[in-house]
């Protein structure tokens, strides 16, 4: 018997395929951004950060090539008083092992910056970029050049007398940005793939309670942010109880109040671990009702991302805390942040209020 033969879909239209071909690019390099978010984490947890005392975004592109130049390197880094109060005495070998880390760091951050610019322009030449976008997309290569300053203005800081890490509140800034980054990189690629506003009716008071749920996971990633800057996981190693109360005995210590938020390790960490609470249990009532109320699709696929990488992620954080931070768990936390950030902006698009007429 004949076998019915089902057509072949139609072809994409010249504008709809130049937006699927962008989303791709944007998508690809957020992916990107994902693996400098992880790098970052590394670096910081394994004290690396430090070990390149030179703003060089084209000579640094290379490594050192002599023994000589290692040599230069290594009597910058023992000036500082991370080498004199941490590292003293590790020689040249432990150098060049946290110098390796960092160096991949940056030239990760340069390659991302290559992996935007040359197809921008070749879209750009070729006249491919959708009507309204070449704003943003200029906007978005700033923001990574921006977010390369950054980086290294966070790095000076770790230079500074008495200093054996950098500032708790650049750190924050420099993640800041980069998750600030990765978001809009993701947003604008998401919008090109999906430019209708298709969710289901169910989907109205659902929306109410994705915004504040995203916030949350907003605030929890920039709180972790202080907990790695002041080091506040090597301390109150236990769970659910800190020092053996529910609220740490020094949580207010420091005057004024406001201070505590950003620079008391107990009030810190205590917040983090709130924010994460908080944002987890709203994340995981969104996933049961999505998973009641919604039909299959995309909508519903996001709030069931949610729940589950936001259940990892709280796991992943207690085992952090209660293992006292080892740097490859640390990593893997700060990494599985970005998948939560993503399914949480997934889901507020999948949840986009409709266009009225």
């Amino acid at each position: 018997m004949p076998f019915d033969v089902p057509p072949s879909p139609a072809p994409l239209s010249r504008d709809a395929a130049d937006r699927q071909a962008i989303a791709r690019w944007l998508l690809a390099v957020a992916g990107m951004v994902w693996v400098m978010v992880a790098l970052g984490g590394a670096t910081r947890l394994t004290g690396s950060g430090l070990s390149i005392m030179e703003w060089a975004p084209l000579s640094g592109t290379l490594p050192p090539l002599s023994h000589a130049e290692w040599q230069r390197l290594f009597d910058l880094y023992r000036t500082i008083p991370q080498y004199q109060l941490v590292n003293q005495g590790f020689g040249l070998e432990g150098f060049q092992r946290i110098f390796w880390l960092e160096w991949s760091h940056r030239l990760w951050g340069r390659l991302i910056g290559l992996a935007f610019l040359l197809p921008l322009i070749w879209f750009w030449v070729r006249g491919r970029i959708p009507a309204g976008l070449k704003p943003r997309l200029v906007v978005l290569f700033l923001l990574g050049g921006m977010q390369g300053a950054v980086g290294w203005f966070m790095v000076a800081s770790g230079f500074e007398a008495d200093r054996t890490a950098v500032s708790p509140y650049r750190l924050v800034v420099h993640l800041g940005l980069a998750l600030l980054l990765y978001g809009v990189l993701l947003w604008t690629a998401m919008t090109l793939r999906h430019p209708e506003r298709d969710a289901p009716a169910a989907a109205a008071p659902l929306r109410r309670l994705a915004h504040p749920t995203a916030g949350l996971v907003v605030l929890a990633m920039l709180a972790g942010g202080f907990v790695a800057g002041l080091k506040a996981g090597l301390d109150y190693n236990t769970f659910p109880l800190m020092d053996g109360r529910l609220v740490p005995a020094g949580y207010a210590m420091l005057s004024p109040f406001w201070l505590n938020f950003t620079a008391n390790i107990a009030a810190v960490q205590f917040n983090h671990r709130l924010l994460a609470t908080l944002a987890g249990l709203c994340a995981l009532a969104l996933a049961f009702w999505g998973a009641r109320v919604l039909p299959a699709g995309r909508a519903r696929t996001a709030l069931l991302a949610l729940g589950g990488t936001v259940a990892l992620q709280y796991a992943l954080g207690v085992a952090t805390l209660l293992l006292v931070v080892p740097a490859w768990l640390g990593t893997l936390h700060q990494a599985v942040a970005v998948a939560v950030l993503t399914a949480a902006l997934a889901t507020l698009h999948a949840l986009r209020r409709p266009r009225t007429a």
